[in-house]
């Protein structure tokens, strides 16, 4: 005679694989790298510093 199956394991390990693979597809579609975000928040402090550099004193 086998062992008995617990369905509870199965069911929550198929939706734990089925939720890795959805991050896995939206982390490829959506992420960007760690170049990338610093890029963008370099890019958007030289925007501030150059209007701020505009400004004139009263």
């Amino acid at each position: 005679m086998s062992e008995p199956v617990n369905l509870n394991r199965f069911r929550k390990e198929k939706a734990r694989a089925a939720k890795k693979a959805r991050a896995d597809e939206n982390s490829v579609k959506y992420g960007r790298t760690k170049a990338e975000k610093q890029r963008d928040i370099q890019q958007s402090e030289k925007s501030i510093r150059d209007l701020d550099g505009h400004k004139r004193d009263r």
